[in-house]
């Protein structure tokens, strides 16, 4: 297995914007190779707490090896758990509110790099691509086992792949003739179904089916909605969230839901106001993404389509 090495993008940026307390108590959703963790708890004091969760059993015992230093005695717990479970995990923990929260949405490069994983388009490995290894769905099953029309959902709805249906078809006829194994036999399958002129430009042609499967696989669209959601309601008066993505569905739903929780609550004309009622439940702190500088970029390509968006809240519900 590779070993489990990430480079954390808009580390400085997102602990800055979480305004950390030092007695405050504090979730990073999903911990990966502990760099927010790091910094986070460098500004935590002894009263201060931090629940790192994450489902890839690889990226939770690398950071324990990082994070469990003497200065971070008692002040971290970890919680192999999918951050959709975010509110009964805690609770289980006696935690019911939070001072803050980060989450850095999508894959991460160790579970890219690490062949066996089934992530990559580039490398050979077996159709896997579950970021839980013990779930039992994966990629391979997807692709030799679901209808045509749930392919072509999942490749227009994840992928946003304007030649979903050929690319649909395509497996299924392939599928007829030999089972779909392995990352590069999809990626060549794939190619043969886009057009030459649109393999010429756009990246890799296997990108869009590869995360469309991805997302699927893990239900990454659906955790990250229930788990935001969750997120909002725990948060204290002042406590804010924190969220990275780095492709347009991933900030969408950010974008969507933070909008919905910032909308103003509609009263009805003539009817008093009391107190906050006419407070929104977040204030936006980013009107527009905060997004790696150029020299992170220059360092780091993959953070090139990171971005950040950052929400307080200002209201109990």
């Amino acid at each position: 297995m590779t070993e489990f090495k990430h480079q954390t993008v808009l580390l400085k940026e997102t602990i800055d914007q979480l305004q950390v307390k030092p007695d405050g108590v504090y979730v990073d959703a999903t911990l990966g190779g502990g760099g927010h963790s790091a910094l986070l708890l460098s500004r935590l004091g002894a009263a201060g707490h931090l629940f790192a969760f994450d489902q890839d059993q690889a990226a939770l015992t690398a950071s324990k090896q990082r994070l469990l230093t003497p200065a971070n005695a008692g002040k971290i717990t970890f919680i192999q758990a999918n951050f959709r479970d975010l509110a009964t995990q805690l609770a289980a923990r006696g935690v019911t509110q939070i001072d803050g929260i980060i989450y850095d949405l999508g894959v991460s490069s160790p579970q890219f790099d690490d062949a066996a994983r089934g992530f990559s388009y580039r490398l050979e490995a077996p159709l896997d691509m579950r970021m839980d290894q013990t779930a039992t769905l994966n990629a391979e099953t997807i692709v030799n086992q679901w209808a045509y029309s749930d392919l072509v959902r999942i490749l227009y709805r994840y992928g946003e792949d304007r030649f979903a249906k050929r690319v649909a078809r395509t497996i299924e006829r392939t599928r007829r003739q030999t089972p779909i194994k392995t990352t590069t036999q999809l990626a060549e399958i794939v190619k043969t179904a886009i057009p030459a002129a649109a393999r010429r430009k756009g990246g890799h042609p296997a990108k869009r089916t590869f995360q469309a499967l991805r997302i699927a696989v893990n239900d990454e669209l659906g955790a990250a909605e229930t788990s935001l959601e969750a997120a909002i309601k725990l948060l204290n008066l002042g406590g804010r969230i924190c969220v990275i993505s780095f492709q347009s569905l991933e900030d969408h739903l950010v974008k969507s839901i933070y909008r919905e929780h910032a909308r103003k609550p509609e009263i009805p004309r003539g009817l008093p106001i009391r107190g906050d009622g006419g407070t929104p439940e977040l204030k936006l702190i980013t009107r527009k993404p905060i997004r790696p500088s150029n020299q992170e970029i220059a360092k780091n390509r993959r953070s090139r389509s990171a971005q950040l968006r950052v929400a307080e809240k200002q209201k109990l519900i």
